[in-house]
């Protein structure tokens, strides 16, 4: 194919005209949509002027007004992608009717038929999909939208902000009239229309102003708004007074949808959430649903200030609302629940994630300098990386100092679309400090190395840290500036003692336990005086950068770590590292064909860490989780898949066996039967008691597989349901097939759950899970063209299936390319998302790297391949 048009940073002019206001109508039905546009425009006095450029794509154009005067069809133009008019003066209105068609938008861009609903996902470049319009986020409108539908087909008329009149036709026909008064860019727009159950409640805010809430949900899932509501008014309140920050409409409204491409979106005033993402109720959803649940609907609702009160300039300043927003979500979800855990949980996401992005071929700054298609930039960089950024911010200036920032940021810039830089310039203008080096973050991609040695002087009582940095080569930046770094530290004497951290040169009263060292040479040297023994190191406590550390640890040193940091992320992350040694360990020694042993520094450890499982249950089990297969992988030159595997396997089994007792009674005072809530002990108990459960399994003993099925038959939650359905998922026998298909017989009616019966299967290691997963594309229960299937089925066995995906046959290579092939005729967003699994083609062994470039050339080769899927599969085939 002709290659699509490149976009770049560097070309960005501001938009030629503006619009002050948008008018809708929407005579709405699922085939044939009449939509009627009336924009308010003028010049922008700080462009160029010229000819009128609309953003339009499968639309029937009507009939066109400017000024009240029709126009013929010489007087503009018209391509796939565009409207131009010429002869346009200074002010202006503009008329413009088209006629869409919902039901045959399978790419859920737009407007669009999902069930009985009809609802919008305009987030990139949707909107351009329901009309012509500069469908781009720096041109801000204030929109009054009006919406006309059968009643008996679509009761309830959903659009932004709020509610100004209704009203009936005799027809059968009724109308519903929405203004939202803040102006606001075209992605941010949204209509639903259906017949929907609605959960209403209210919030007071802290000026004392009423705020109406409502859950709009399909009718048999009305027992499940409950979490998502309490969770909104818990982010309301917790934004109040974290960041002072106010709703600012009558109604705030949330639709779950069974079809959406992403999540969620923000859309002003009328969220619009993926059903996964929203709906909750014990029996049918987990724990790990609660939380992203409680996490997702914050981060749409924090959006309302950092998104959609000040919005992005461009899409290359993606990251300015979402880096930000996610590191909001990130400090909500740690507050309502446990710290450490959740920082455990972001950290594994950016290592195992978006640190193989950084790695890989897509690899790309958080500040984007170019794309083809925006869409495949909705990414971990620039969203958990993007937090990560914005956290070091905080670090920096402290917490005092970056609400003082982000204060001034809000003020400065209500109502307007701007940039990283002007929010970087906010944090620097109210702490006045200089981040000109700091902004490297934002436009140099890869993740840095820091190399740390020590050196400790008795004689002076000193002791010397020496931080370097340097920073891999990725595509289009062979070198790297340096990075301006916050390293937090600490220093432990050998009894495991936190040690006092007083630099030289300063006073002894500022002596701390911990302190955060600013890294932005090359190399340099920060120097502690009055350390009275030689210290253990605390590195990089809480991951105060998303760097690597590259300092050889033995693992008597790890294991001292693991035991004694100060820190809880970094006892977590010094027990991965000591895992991560002895596993690869493992592996060299399967490859040599040596015989497999534990190392006993390891179990000693183990013992130690069980023995918290009382007062610490959470961190407990979340130090008894191995490194993922996945992970393992990275941390070689060349994965061998099946190396790992087996040294995984061994290492559970033996830890297994030798703690089995350890496991049993632990699981016996865990497993209580109680009613089920959602708190943070409740999890942490849950969580670790399953962790027992998943090592009993692993023991191959019978009397374990009738320990797991009678927790699924006994228990009165989803949690403990489909822990014990995973494990049973990944043992041969009868057993296997039976609770499989017992459980899809008692919950086949409900979509999110069958979405989890998908998910355990695709993630079984056993050997004829591809073959399963074929099958299972012919289930009635499966639509490829339902992005929640997709991603419970092909999604999790491509990228969480390693054993099987990588199986040298490379048959599951070819079944992917397969796939991506009939998904991009479908859906191009769900088909570009599966090509992640095929990213680090180069990192395997050759004839993995041959049947997967063969993949991806099948999949390059295909006739009008979509710009999504070109523009990630060209340059996989470019990695050199």
């Amino acid at each position: 194919m002709t290659s699509p048009t490149e976009t770049f940073l560097a070309d960005y002019q501001v938009p030629a005209y503006l619009v002050d206001s948008v008018d809708l109508r929407f005579e709405l039905a699922a085939a044939d949509t009449r939509v009627v546009s009336r924009l308010q425009m003028r010049r922008n006095p700080a462009g160029t002027g010229g000819d009128l450029v609309l953003d339009g794509e499968y639309l029937e154009l009507v009939s066109i007004k400017l000024n009240g005067q029709v126009l013929a069809g010489n007087e503009y133009q018209r391509s796939d992608s565009a409207l131009l008019i010429t002869h346009i003066p200074a002010q202006f209105e503009l008329e413009i009717e088209t006629r869409i068609q919902p039901d045959k938008n399978t790419a859920l861009e737009g407007l669009y038929h999902s069930g009985s609903l009809l609802c919008t996902q305009c987030e990139a470049q949707g909107f351009r999909r329901i009309t012509y319009y500069p469908d781009r986020p720096d041109v801000m409108a204030v929109f009054t939208v009006t919406l006309q539908a059968d009643k008996s087909l679509f009761p309830v008329l959903l659009a932004n902000g709020n509610l100004v009149e209704t009203g009936d036709e005799e027809n059968g026909q009724h109308w519903a009239k929405w203004h939202d008064p803040h102006p606001k860019p075209s992605y941010l727009f949204a209509l639903v229309a259906g017949d929907l159950h609605c959960k209403q409640d209210g919030f007071t805010t802290q000026s004392g102003r009423e705020v109406a809430l409502a859950i709009y949900v399909d009718h048999e899932n009305k027992h499940k708004c409950d979490h998502a509501l309490r969770s909104l008014k818990q982010a309301m309140t917790w934004d109040e007074q974290t960041y002072g920050r106010e709703y600012d409409l009558d109604v705030f409204m949330i639709v779950a949808v069974n079809d959406f491409n992403m999540g969620a979106m923000e859309n002003k005033g009328l969220n619009i959430f993926n059903s996964s993402c929203v709906l909750a109720s014990p029996d049918t959803a987990t724990d790990d649903d609660y939380y992203t649940i409680q996490s997702i609907v914050g981060h749409e609702y924090f959006h309302n200030w950092s998104g959609n009160r000040v919005t992005c300039r461009d899409w290359f300043q993606l990251s300015l609302k979402e880096g930000f927003t996610v590191l909001r979500d990130q400090q909500f979800s740690a507050d309502m629940n446990s710290e450490v855990v959740q920082r455990i949980a972001d950290v594994n996401q950016l290592r195992i994630m978006q640190f193989a992005e950084d790695a890989g071929p897509m690899a790309h700054p958080v500040r984007p300098a170019s794309f083809i298609e925006i869409s495949n930039f909705y990414t971990v960089t620039i969203y958990e990386k993007g937090a990560e950024v914005v956290g070091m911010l905080k670090t920096l200036v402290g917490a005092a100092g970056f609400r003082k920032g982000t204060d001034l940021y809000f003020d400065r810039h209500d109502g307007q679309a701007v940039t990283t830089d002007d929010f970087v310039a906010a944090i620097e203008a109210a702490n006045e400090v200089d981040l000109t080096q700091f902004k490297r973050w934002y436009s140099q991609a890869g993740t840095p190395v820091i190399t740390v040695k020590g050196g400790y002087d008795a004689a002076s009582a000193s002791y010397t840290l020496t931080l370097s940095q340097a920073c891999p080569a990725t595509p289009g930046q062979a070198e790297k500036a340096p990075f301006h770094i916050p390293i937090t530290v600490g220093l432990l004497d050998k009894a495991g003692q936190v040690m006092p951290l007083q630099l030289v040169g300063e006073l002894a009263d500022r002596a701390s336990a911990s302190r955060t060292l600013e890294l932005r040479e090359s190399i340099e040297k920060f120097t502690f005086i009055n350390v009275l023994s030689e210290p253990e190191p605390s590195l990089l406590q809480g991951f105060s950068a998303p760097v690597t550390l590259a300092t050889q640890r033995d693992n008597a040193t790890l294991a001292f770590l693991m035991a004694h940091d100060s820190d809880s992320f970094n006892r977590w992350d010094a027990g991965q590292a000591l895992l991560i040694n002895i596993l690869l360990g493992l592996v060299e020694d399967y490859q040599q064909q040596r015989e497999l042993v534990l190392a006993e520094d390891l179990l000693t450890q183990l013992k130690a860490v069980l023995a918290l499982a009382e007062s610490e249950p959470a961190l407990v089990a979340k130090m008894l989780t191995l490194p993922s297969e996945n992970y393992l992988a990275a941390q070689q030159t060349i994965a061998d898949v099946d190396a790992i595997h087996a040294a995984r396997n061994f290492m559970r089994q033996t830890i297994a066996t030798i703690f089995k007792a350890d496991f049993t009674s632990l699981y016996q005072i865990l497993n209580i039967n109680k009613t089920y809530d959602f708190n943070a002990d409740d999890m942490a108990r849950r969580s670790l008691k399953n962790v027992c459960l998943g090592y009993l399994m692993a023991t191959d003993d019978p009397v374990q597989t009738q320990r797991c099925l009678q927790q699924m038959k006994q228990t009165n939650n989803m949690t403990d349901r489909m822990a014990g359905l995973k494990l049973i998922a990944d043992q041969a026998g009868p057993e296997r097939d039976i609770a499989l298909h017992s459980f899809y017989e008692q919950w086949q009616h409900d979509r999110q759950v069958v979405d989890k019966w998908l998910t355990v299967q695709a993630q079984s290691s056993l050997p004829d899970t591809l073959i399963r997963i074929k099958g299972l594309l012919k289930h009635p229960a499966v639509s490829i063209t339902n992005p929640n299937n997709v991603r419970s089925l092909l999604g999790q066995f491509c990228r969480n299936n390693p054993i099987n995906f990588h199986a040298k046959e490379g048959l599951a290579y070819a079944f992917l390319a397969e796939q991506i092939c009939q998904l991009d005729d479908i859906n191009p967003q769900v088909a570009a998302r599966q090509l992640g699994a095929l990213s680090a083609w180069r990192q395997y062994d050759v004839s993995r790297q041959e049947l997967m470039k063969q993949a991806l050339q099948t999949i390059a080769d295909k006739k009008g391949l979509s710009r999504d899927v070109y523009e990630i599969v060209t340059k996989y085939l470019a990695d050199k």
